[in-house]
């Protein structure tokens, strides 16, 4: 929700494929989107690994929200021109090339389907350090609204 409100993306209206149920993640983006909100009043589909038509679906989405756990699931024959794509997932593929044994991989083939996207944010680099951020933003948050006196 941070990245959209920060980046002025606009929901209102949008058709929004989340894919991926845990919740989590999905579950709640889900509800959040389709909130009567600035950063909702998105038509919202919550999509998962038995939804028929996936593909269909996501051809439809203005924003695309990957969070279904499988490295480069999303493919770019599965994303239409100009769409925002937020990438959520985070996995680990093996990769003799690295010293660790592996590479860090998204939920979105993003060599692929970056080039059709108006935004999309990477992994690592994204979403991870959005959520630290809104993890200390909180804290922050917390903290002054305590009440000193006790």
């Amino acid at each position: 929700m941070l990245l959209l409100q920060h980046y002025h993306i606009e929901t209102t209206g949008k058709n929004v494929a989340v894919i991926g149920r845990s919740n989590i993640v999905g579950t709640p983006i889900s509800i959040l989107l389709s909130r009567n909100s600035p950063s909702g009043n998105a038509t919202v589909t919550l999509c998962h690994s038995k939804t028929k038509n996936l593909e269909q679906i996501c051809l439809g989405a203005d924003i695309i929200i990957a969070a279904i756990g499988k490295a480069e699931f999303l493919k770019s024959e599965m994303v239409k021109e100009n769409a925002v794509v937020i990438d959520v997932g985070i996995n680990r593929v093996e990769d003799k090339t690295k010293k660790s044994g592996y590479a860090l991989k998204g939920d979105v083939d993003f060599e692929k389907v970056a080039p059709r996207c108006s935004y999309i944010s990477p992994v690592p680099g994204g979403v991870g350090l959005m959520t630290i951020a809104a993890l200390l933003l909180n804290t922050y948050h917390a903290c002054a609204k305590r009440d000193i006196d006790s």
